[in-house]
């Protein structure tokens, strides 16, 4: 409540005449409770000035921050501490509970652990050095359920995201302004969200429970945990901890981030730095992998695509990891079985056979039959998988072999060997391709950024672009023309079926 009094000549001056004088003197005081907190002493002319200029705070004309700009230095290892205290919390509280079926009730907003963590602790809770702040965790059951499904140890998990070495924090690789934190084993990645994308997660997840419950090899990304801070200023930061697709002691050369439009699509080439993700226009190969394997991955493609077209999802994209081998010997990535080396006397240090010897090559990789007792099975958000099986070889389940590393499964979206051919300008320059051109890969991939809902505002984006640019080639399409147009562009540019006559 402010109170404006003023003395002039002897008279009392009604708040009329006050009005009218710009040189009056306003003594201008705040009261709380009945008590004067503050007193100031204005001209009525500034005071008069100052009501007329616009709110800068108003709501229409404040500028949306993204939580990577309010959250910097000591608020983001705050947030950061404040992430790992309740996760270590609510993961061990639903531990020991018996494993059950899942429930209806075990999914929405309203299934959802809350707790108070106070600076100085709590009968529930332990002491830290972060700020007061409230935690909720969404649907525990459920995403202990989704945990159990990937082969996560509850252990692991814990020590993963809330071990000692603490979290690393990430620079946003989109346009989006959530932070990103990595855990430190490179296993994990936390990621803030929005409240709209948090309420979509809600809504689908029933259905993304059931789809992956149903195709253990699907593309999407792995949802581990859905979780919400609340600072004392009531500042809300949501959270969700997903499968890092790129967790491999391999060095990624290139990340493609491919939608299948070509509207805005490409990469400014001042802006590419090394470990820049590149979108559909800059890519520059394109990837012939063994019959089998792409049989796998278009099937796999295509269940995830329909799921996610059933939900209105649209704005998803194939997340695609590059790693080179040497740009040479292109025809020596996939052995026939006779032409693999005997198994009794090739030794080398990468890979071991059941008799207890090695089997490497010498240089490039190589595909060989499965043997589970000789690949790392240890937990992480690859694991869930089932080994892939190639044409090459027979239709057998395979492992890959590279060298100075240990033998890996191939599983789909995971090291998964192909050979990049430089794309080709026109269909005259490609005839023949010279064997130096071609380079033997490694590909991790998976389908990410699935919270996005064709809403209003979408379809208002759509109507607005289809006005300037071909309504076809940008990016906001219905779900149905997004996920046909996001296999075609796969099967045609990315991943097409090689001829007959190529060897």
């Amino acid at each position: 409540m402010f109170l404006l009094l003023k003395e002039a000549h002897e008279d009392f001056l009604t708040f009329e005449n006050l009005v009218q004088d710009n040189n009056a003197i306003v003594y201008e005081r705040e009261y709380r409770q009945g008590v004067c907190i503050k007193e100031k002493m204005r001209n009525y002319a500034e005071l008069s000035h100052n009501t007329k200029q616009p709110n800068k705070f108003h709501s229409k004309g404040a500028k949306k921050c993204s939580c990577a700009s309010i959250f910097r230095g000591d608020d983001s290892y705050c947030l950061m501490l404040n992430l790992q205290l309740g996760i270590r919390y609510t993961v061990g509280k639903i531990t020991p509970v018996p494993n059950r079926d899942v429930r209806p009730s075990d999914f929405g907003d309203r299934a959802r652990i809350i707790m108070f963590f106070p600076r100085k602790g709590s009968q529930f809770t332990p002491p830290h050095k972060s700020v007061d702040f409230y935690w909720k965790d969404y649907c525990p059951m459920v995403f202990r359920d989704l945990r159990g499904m990937f082969k996560l140890d509850a252990a692991e998990y814990m020590m993963s995201i809330c071990g000692d070495d603490g979290l690393r924090e990430l620079l946003s690789p989109g346009k989006s302004g959530s932070i990103f934190y990595l855990s430190h084993d490179d296993k994990f990645i936390i990621k803030t969200l929005k409240k709209a994308e948090l309420k979509v997660l809600l809504k689908m997840l029933p259905n993304y429970h059931n789809h992956v419950k149903q195709y253990e090899n699907t593309l999407i990304t792995k949802f581990f945990g859905l979780h919400q801070i609340t600072l004392k200023c009531r500042r809300k930061v949501r959270f969700m901890v997903m499968g890092n697709m790129f967790c491999t002691e391999l060095r990624i050369h290139s990340r493609y981030d491919l939608k299948g439009s070509s509207q805005g699509r490409c990469t400014p080439k001042e802006k590419i730095r090394e470990n820049t993700t590149l979108k559909d226009c800059d890519l520059l190969y394109e990837f012939h992998m063994d019959k089998s394997l792409r049989e796998y991955l278009f099937n796999q493609l295509s269940l995830d695509s329909h799921f996610l077209r059933a939900q209105g999802i649209i704005d998803y994209s194939l997340l695609l990891g590059v790693h080179f081998i040497a740009p040479h010997q292109p025809n020596g990535l996939l052995e026939r079985p006779d032409a693999i080396p005997n198994q009794e006397n090739t030794p080398d240090v990468c890979g071991v056979t059941s008799e207890g010897e090695c089997l490497i090559p010498q240089k490039g990789l190589r595909l060989v039959v499965h043997e589970p007792n000789f690949v790392d099975t240890a937990p992480g958000p690859h694991i869930r998988g089932s080994a892939m099986k190639v044409h090459s070889l027979g239709n057998k389940e395979v492992d890959l072999i590279l060298p100075s590393c240990k033998r890996s499964r191939v599983q789909l979206g995971v090291n998964m060997p192909a050979q990049a051919y430089p794309k080709q300008e026109n269909e005259a320059d490609s005839v023949e391709v010279e064997p130096f051109e071609v380079a033997d890969v490694v590909l991790y991939m998976g389908i990410i950024d699935i919270l996005q809902r064709y809403n209003v505002k979408k379809r208002a984006e759509h109507a607005y672009k289809s006005v300037k640019f071909n309504s076809l080639k940008i990016s906001v399409v219905d779900p149905w023309l997004y996920a046909e147009r996001f296999i075609d562009f796969l099967q045609q540019k990315v991943f097409p079926e090689q001829s007959t006559t190529s060897s």
